[in-house]
This record gives structure tokens, sequence and C-alpha cells, in this order.
């Protein structure tokens, strides 16, 4: 390609190159000609390569040996060279460069030149990459032009003036009373200007924007005659007259109006005006429609106005553009704690909007979902969030279950229900709930007595079903070796009851134990529950004592310390175990080996009473094998006091010289309710003897 294409050419070679190696070749070599090109006498061609070289930065290649031929340009008398020059300045300069301080000359001189499009340049130029150094500089020129006759230079001057007090804020102050001023220009651009340059000079000086206060009435003013004038070609965007200086004319009026009764009083009726005349139909009038509720909701406005801002917002929710309805429901999440029944009136559309396709609009929905749950409308809007985890994307299921847990803590109507949610949740998204979902629930459980037969046999029958969902199956197991004893019972009013044997329960917890989905702590609480049946099963000690001992050579540390401690317990304190002999009729018979020496065995029976009548005239008769001497103490009673208040306990001594296998039967007698019952129970199994 030869050195002198045009611009047009050089970019159609570089587009036909099929490699990303030969379209590096194509410009390193225009490249290659550019510099030399630069290093000759001014032949004319200056802008040429210069533009050209500024596609080549566009692309992203190596472009900074053209700052100087920049700084030449602009300083050129010729309009179409100062042009590239100053547009190379925005695009290779900065303020860090130091040939951007050799152009402050330049552009101090184009500011005061007979041409409005010189003028023009150098404004843009300082504008887009002037220095702190050079705003200082020439700042008293930026004002002189801020107060020109010409529109076209005075709006150009007020966007420089932005750019100057965001580097120096202390300027701000020099250009107040030309940026007051310009609020009585008719021409759009120079009001779109002046606004944005009041704004800024407003967020950064609390003097300045008291002082901009007392323009209230004049901003509203010219709000008004937007809203309200006919059809204007040069400034209608789809049917909103120049909704871009409006926008800007309401995020002055909030700032201006926040904290503010008098501001917010004259601009109540104006955002009442603009919320009603707007037509939310187009894009345009969607976005003027939100600056006025975002005004509405940052001022003190009143109470009507507030309502109609929000429902502004639930109109939003319906737009078919998902921007709108991101925006509307971003908004919505800010004010649902201060207006919180005007944002409830719209929870049907809301929670509509978490089936939408888009994620980001899904997580909004979602927050602001959980942020509308009370006490009144817990069940249903739960019933809705439940339904929504089953399906969300697995970036939100974390969310959503801690949402969940926190609205159901502040607000479930019952620990049932609690109970309920929070099971329902684990069992459709366990693997996404935080670390101390698990203490919290046991913690709720343990707390409602009332439900722990419900809640034992409900986690058996999840546990029965799944064993892959690691937080469940803790509870569950922690549940059954607290309260296995009621679900052995199979007695449940709250559910129907299920007849579950023994075995039953331990072939669950040996299957967590042995499944390879079970973690180390589900582990650790299916062994520990294990355990704990040990003192409430009657038949299942000895299996109970070969499934611990097993362990006790895990690989895992912590499983291996529990097992060892748990046979420890078998060795040294299986005689304090109770194992029930009897049940019946409410009245409970236990027994237990309180002492044991090399041939003697002390044994207590507890006697119990859960009916509502206490049981009378208890007598207690036992009888061993011949070569076992029995010695039987007075017993502490013959009345068992209703309701479990009270028992009554029988002392039987044993001597075993011969170390014979023991067996008892024992025969009970009482009156309940004026009817004498007489039962003999066998006892073949006792805890493990030393002979």
């Amino acid at each position: 390609m030869s050195p002198s294409v045009r611009l047009q050419e050089m970019i159609r070679v570089i587009r036909g190159a099929r490699t990303q190696g030969e379209e590096r070749g194509v410009i390193q070599r225009e490249c290659a000609a550019i510099r030399a090109q630069f290093r000759q006498a001014d032949n004319g061609t200056r802008s040429h390569n210069l533009a050209k070289l500024l596609y080549v930065h566009m692309l992203g290649y190596p472009a900074h040996f053209g700052q100087m031929e920049c700084v030449r340009l602009i300083a050129s008398p010729r309009y179409n060279e100062k042009r590239v020059g100053y547009l190379g300045a925005m695009m290779l300069l900065d303020e860090k460069q130091d040939a951007s301080l050799l152009i402050t000359n330049s552009i101090k001189n184009d500011l005061s030149h007979s041409s409005q499009y010189v003028q023009s340049l150098a404004l843009c130029t300082l504008g887009c990459m002037g220095s702190a150094e050079m705003c200082r500089d020439l700042a008293p020129e930026i004002d002189r032009l801020l107060r020109a006759s010409n529109s076209y230079i005075k709006k150009k001057a007020a966007l420089c003036a932005v750019h100057i007090v965001r580097k120096v804020p202390e300027l701000g102050e020099l250009f107040t009373p030309a940026s007051r001023s310009l609020l009585s220009e008719k021409n759009h651009g120079v009001l779109h200007g002046a606004v944005v340059l009041i704004t800024e000079l407003c967020e950064r000086n609390p003097e300045t924007l008291e002082q901009f206060r007392k323009a209230v009435p004049e901003l509203v003013q010219i709000m008004k005659g937007l809203v309200m004038s006919g059809y204007s070609p040069e400034h209608n965007v789809a049917g909103i007259s120049d909704p871009f200086l409006q926008v800007r004319i309401l995020r002055l009026l909030r700032i201006l109006g926040r904290n503010n009764e008098t501001a917010s009083d004259a601009v109540n009726d104006l955002l009442a005006q603009v919320a009603t005349n707007t037509d939310s139909s187009k894009t345009a009038g969607s976005a003027v429609l939100y600056e006025t509720v975002l005004t509405v909701m940052d001022i003190k406005s009143e109470s009507g106005l507030r309502v109609l801002a929000v429902n502004i917002l639930g109109r939003f929710l319906l737009n078919n553009d998902r921007n709108i309805r991101y925006i509307s429901m971003t908004s919505l999440q800010k004010i649902v704690q201060t207006d919180h029944n005007a944002v409830q009136r719209h929870r049907g559309t809301i929670v509509d909007c978490l089936k939408d396709q888009d994620a980001s609009v899904k997580r909004r929905a979602l927050e602001l979902s959980l942020a509308l749950v009370s006490a009144v409308n817990i069940r249903s809007l739960m019933k809705e969030l439940l339904l929504f985890l089953s399906s969300c994307p697995p970036e939100l299921r974390a969310h959503t279950t801690s949402g969940i847990f926190n609205a159901a803590e502040r607000y479930a109507p019952s620990q049932r229900w609690h109970i309920d949610t929070i099971l329902h949740v684990l069992t459709t998204a366990g693997g996404d709930v935080r670390d101390e979902t698990v203490p919290n629930l046991i913690q709720l459980i343990t707390t409602a007595t009332e439900l722990h037969c419900y809640t034992v046999h409900k986690l058996y029958r999840a546990l029965i079903a799944d064993i892959s969902v690691q937080s469940l199956v803790q509870v569950a197991c922690w549940c059954i070796g607290e309260y296995g004893d009621l679900l052995l019972r199979g007695e449940c009013e709250e559910t129907e009851p299920v007849q579950v044997a023994e075995d039953d329960v331990l072939d669950a917890l040996e299957t967590v134990l042995q499944s390879h989905m079970s973690s180390p702590a589900t582990r650790g609480f299916a062994l520990t529950a294990t355990m704990k049946l040990s003192t409430r099963i009657t038949h299942n000690v000895d299996r109970i004592r070969s499934i611990v001992s097993i362990y006790g050579s895990c690989i895992d540390v912590e499983l291996q310390q529990r097992a060892v401690e748990y046979n420890a317990l078998f060795k040294k304190y299986d005689h304090m175990r109770y194992v029930i002999v009897y049940e019946k009729n409410g009245v409970t018979l236990k027994l237990q080996t309180d002492r044991q020496t090399d041939t003697g065995m002390t044994i207590t029976l507890t006697a119990t009473n859960s009916t509502d009548r206490e049981i009378t005239s208890l007598t207690l008769q036992a009888a061993v094998p011949k070569s076992v001497q029995l010695q039987m103490k007075a017993p502490s009673g013959d009345v068992i006091p209703a309701h479990g208040l009270g028992q009554v306990t029988q002392t039987v001594l044993l001597n075993n010289p011969n170390k014979v296998s023991l067996k008892m039967r024992v025969r009970v007698c009482y009156t309940s309710q004026d009817f004498v019952c007489q039962d003999t129970v066998q006892i073949d199994s006792f805890p493990s003897p030393a002979w």
C-alpha cells in the first residue's frame, strides 16, 4: 500500500485483512510512512496523515508519536488543519501528558478568534481534556464567553465551565453570576448547558445552593412552558417537547427542593402537572416521568403526590421494555420502607415479574417481593416465593433462601408453619442455605415442644425419601436422635401415624453413615443420633453398639473420636441405662441397673403415670432362676401421681454366684379408675454384666 493513499483507501485495506497478522503488517507500514512524512517540511498532507493516525489509534494501536503533530496543527491558521489538530488532542492527549501544556496558549488565542467555529473547537477541547492548571489559566476566558451574545458559543462555554468546576471546585464562584443570567435564554441548548452548570455548582457548594433556591419559580416557569407547549419540530422527541431539558430541570429541582419546605411547595403543583400530562407510551415520556418520580420522592412532597409517583412506577412494571421495568423496581425498592402501603398495592404485578426471563429483572423482583412481606400477607406471598424457589436460577437460590428464612422468622403465623416452611426450603434448595440454618432450625424445633412428634415423623419421611440434601439430613438425624421414642410410638395427632420399627430407624441412620453423599459433618450427626437411640429403644442396643464400634477406626479423625468416646460410654456406664419393661394404661415401668460387683447387681424399678388420674395399690413382685438369690426392698410407696408428676421406686438386690444368664419375671398389680389390672412381663435382656 502506497504511503500517499487516502484515509478511505487505508480503511478499506485494513478491513480487508484476513488475519490479525496481516492487519498488523498493513498498520505498521502505514505508521512508518506517516512518521517519515511528519519529519518532512509542511507539504499540505499533515492533517491527512494525522487523520489516518487517529483511525489507527481507534483500532487500539500505538499512536503517541502523533502528539506533537497535534500541537503544530492546532497552531495552524488553516481551519481544516486546526480542526484535525484539536480532534487529535482530545484523543491522544490528557492532563498527564506534558504536551497538553503546550496547547494552552493556542486555546487561549482561539477562544478570542473571530470565527465561532474555531472558538467552539477550543471550548470542546478544554472541556474534554483540560488539566487543573489549564482550567485555572483559562477560566476567566470561559466566564467572558458565558456572557457573549452568540448562543452557539454560550452553550459550548457552559459545558466547558462544568468541566472546570469538576476539576477545580473553588472556581465555581466565578461562574455563579453568569450561569444565573443564562436561565433567561430562549435557546434550548443554552438552557440545557446552564441547568447542567447550575446543578454542578449546587452539588458542590451549600452557599451556592441556597442562592439558586431563589431561582425555583423561574425554573418552574421554564418547565411548565415545556410541558404545555404545542408541537415544535425542532425540539420534539416522540411527542415530548425537549425531554433532555425537562429531565435536567427536574434533576435540578430535586436538588433545590431537598430538605427545604419552601422550594418543595413551589414545585409540588408542577410535578403533579408533569405526572398527569406526560405520555408514558414512549421511552422519552417514560424518562421524564421517571425523573418526576425521583423528584417527588426526594423532596418534601405531599402524600397524594407520593401515591401518584408510586402508581407511575406501578405502570412502568407493565411496560414491555425490560429496562423500564428494572428501573421501576429499583425505585420501588428505595421507597418501600417509607411508602409501604402504596407499594403494596402493586404486589401482584411485582410477583409476576419473578417469571421474567431477564435475570436482572428477576433479582430486582425478588428483592422487592421480600421487602413487601408482612404479617398480613405472609402466607400468600410465601407461596409465591416458594414456587419461585423451585425454578429460580442457581445464582439466585442462596439469596432467595436467606430472604425466606428472614421473613419466616419475623412474621411466621405459627411455629408449625415456620417449621414447615423451612423444611420445604431445605427439601427444594438445601444445598444453597446458609451454614447457620441447621442450628437455627434445631433451636426452633427444640422450643416447639408440642410439635416434637409431628416434626420427627415429617423429618423421618424426608430422610427416607432423599439423603442427598446435607442440611436436611443433619436436622433429621438430630431430631430422630432426640425424639426417636416419639417416632417409634407411632402416635401423632398432627399427621397421619406411621408404624416405624426400631430396625427401620437404625437402617435409615446406617444408610446415611455409609452413603458417599454424606459429608463428615452429616456422618457425625448420624452417629450421635444412633448413640442417643440406645437410651430410647429396647431390643437393638447390641446393634447400636456394633455400629458405633465400626467407626472407632474411621479415617475421619473427628468421627473416630466420637465413636471411641461412645464406645467408652457403653463399657463404663452401660449399667445406668433404663430399658422400658412395661408400658400399658398410662403406666410405665423402667428398669435400671445401678451397681455391679463380681457376682452382685442392684436393680431399680421405677413406675410413672401419664394419665389424668392417680394409680393406687401398686405392687411389684419379681422371680429369677433358682441359682440366683433375690432380695426385694420396700417400695417408696403404692400411689403414682397423675400427669407424670411423681414416681414409685423399688430396689431389687441380686446375687449370681454361678454367673448364669440372667432372666427375670415381674408381676405388676395396680388399680386404675376403679378397675384392677394385673400383668406379668418377662425380662430376657439386661445390660451386659461383667459375668
